[in-house]
């Protein structure tokens, strides 16, 4: 059974930091590409990041480049992403998902399981 279970979610300030993980088991968590995406109240999900299997290649939205860093432990089997300088409208639930195709990083659909959900609540 595969399952991908995030954590770290929570209340914080504008201009705080958050790291959220991504326990993976019941695949071959080093042979895929893993993301990051996230839906705001009364939005469509949204790509945050992504990142090969290798960590060698990685992806961003637009809305979080050179605010949040995507990284994996293979070791570990898990996913992070690191949030910093985070905003109001950084709020949303945020989801990790694995990528089936090896690419089309921004595209959910090349995504087949994902976690439940973690909420993010940023304050002004």
């Amino acid at each position: 059974q595969v399952q991908l279970v995030e954590s770290g979610g929570g209340l914080v300030q504008a201009g705080d930091s958050l790291r959220l993980s991504c326990a993976v088991s019941g695949l071959s968590f080093s042979t895929y590409v893993l993301g990051w995406f996230r839906r705001a109240p009364g939005k469509e999900r949204e790509f945050v990041a992504a990142l090969s299997w290798t960590g060698g290649s990685t992806d961003y939205g637009d809305s979080v480049k050179g605010r949040f860093t995507i990284f994996r432990d293979n070791a570990k089997a898990t996913v992070y992403l690191q949030m910093n300088s985070l905003k109001p409208e950084d709020t949303a639930v945020y989801y990790c998902a694995r990528n089936f195709r090896y690419n089309d990083y921004h595209d959910e659909g090349a995504y087949d399981y994902w976690g439940q959900g973690t909420q993010v609540t940023v304050s002004s």
